[in-house]
């Protein structure tokens, strides 16, 4: 029996397939510094923990398919601290970020349509986009330049009369990218004059380190129609485990239809939606404590990674990731180098090779991404690891 060309065109996570490698490394006894995933070692709130352990009803049933109100009322709140008003019927919670993204691309995407999606780029952008036969439209950025994209004469160029969005990670997984507010409104502009949706992925807002403005493409009025904001409790509140993310937009088409999804495949877990309220209720400065770790742990990693010969890299304006290019051919080739043959006293580095991260066959062979999710002392050893492997490697 043969299955679907479309499961059999997709690829293997690049963030997961390189486990099989570390796992050997481990059975050996080598300890692995896991810097290729971006699991927070932040401690989850335990406010959420003490919301579910409160339950007491006798029954564990189904929720409403939109979510729970309690749920949509929390991120509601959350919303207008920063200035964006979205009604009871403006928000579908879900099953992670990863469902709002399914959901969102459902809804626009006919097979043909493009997506432009600056690269390099979350990698699941490609299994979604796939799934209903769009083409993503890659606009190539370079370590060089920050890998900065918001370039208007470059994102007019990828715009064509099959363009149905621009999908954007802000602030950016894998590179760390950060929109600033007049860059976001040229996007905006350009949605609304080419008449194209803003699927916005904004699930690290708070982690912007050089500005304490937060943005959102949910802030400008003018392009209200046009944006689909996709957004998860999993990074901002180390909550990965909890799979609450949700999907929210002014558009009544996009929200009427994305509620037939929504329907069929029932609703969202009760117990992670109780303990959402309360994650979404934290005051201002749980997100400044964590927001000044994240800042310190990327002075570190970036310091760290600048005295290691041939690398090249610029420092990442958010999230909790850093993408660089190293003197090597091939990054693939390195880290499973790294995890098989390289250790310094039993010790060995994991990270992600950057080309799963690009549309456009070839690039990315030589980078790298890290994801500055451990403690300091861990994470300039795995650093360490990495310069000492090069050493060795590069002879």
């Amino acid at each position: 029996m043969k299955l679907s060309k479309q499961i059999m065109a997709m690829a293997h996570s690049p963030v997961k397939k390189y486990y099989v490698y570390a796992n050997r490394a481990k059975m050996r006894g080598k300890k692995i510094y896991h810097l290729n995933i971006g699991q927070p070692d932040i401690k989850t709130p335990p406010e959420f923990m003490e919301a579910v352990r409160s339950f007491d009803e006798d029954v564990l049933a189904y929720s409403a398919s939109e979510g729970m109100t309690e749920t949509i009322d929390a991120q509601r709140r959350y919303y207008r601290r920063y200035h964006m008003d979205y009604s009871r019927s403006e928000i579908i919670i879900t099953n992670g970020g990863s469902e709002a993204l399914l959901f969102a691309m459902a809804c626009i995407i006919n097979p043909g349509d493009e997506i432009i999606i600056p690269e390099p780029y979350y990698t699941n952008y490609n299994l979604f986009t796939g799934i209903y036969g769009g083409k993503i439209v890659p606009v190539t950025t370079k370590a060089e330049e920050g890998y900065h994209y918001a370039d208007k004469n470059k994102l007019k160029k990828a715009i064509s009369p099959k363009t149905k969005a621009i999908c954007l990670c802000n602030p950016g997984n894998p590179t760390g990218t950060a929109l600033s507010k007049d860059e976001m409104k040229m996007i905006c502009g350009l949605a609304v004059e080419h008449d194209f949706f803003i699927i916005a992925d904004e699930v690290y807002r708070e982690f912007c380190y050089d500005t304490d403005e937060i943005l959102s493409f949910g802030q400008f009025e003018e392009a209200s129609q046009n944006v689909i904001i996709t957004d998860s409790i999993s990074k901002r509140f180390s909550a990965c485990g909890a799979r609450i993310g949700s999907m929210a937009t002014k558009n009544k088409d996009v929200y009427e239809n994305a509620m037939k999804l929504a329907q069929a495949r029932l609703c969202c877990p009760t117990l992670d939606q109780i303990g959402a309220v309360t994650l979404y209720d934290l005051p201002k400065d749980f997100f400044d404590k964590t927001k000044a770790e994240y800042n310190h742990r990327r002075n570190v990693a970036y310091h760290a990674l600048q005295k290691i010969e041939g690398i090249v890299c610029e420092k990442p304006r958010g999230a909790f990731y850093i993408t660089c290019k190293l003197p090597v051919k091939d990054a693939e080739d390195f880290l499973i180098w790294m995890l098989d043959d390289f250790e310094d006293r039993g010790e060995s580095t994991m990270f992600v090779p950057a080309e799963g991260f690009y549309g456009t066959p070839g690039l990315g062979r030589d980078e790298i991404r890290l994801a500055y999710v451990l403690n300091e002392k861990d994470l300039l050893r795995g650093i360490e690891l990495i310069k000492l492997g090069l050493k060795e490697y590069r002879r």
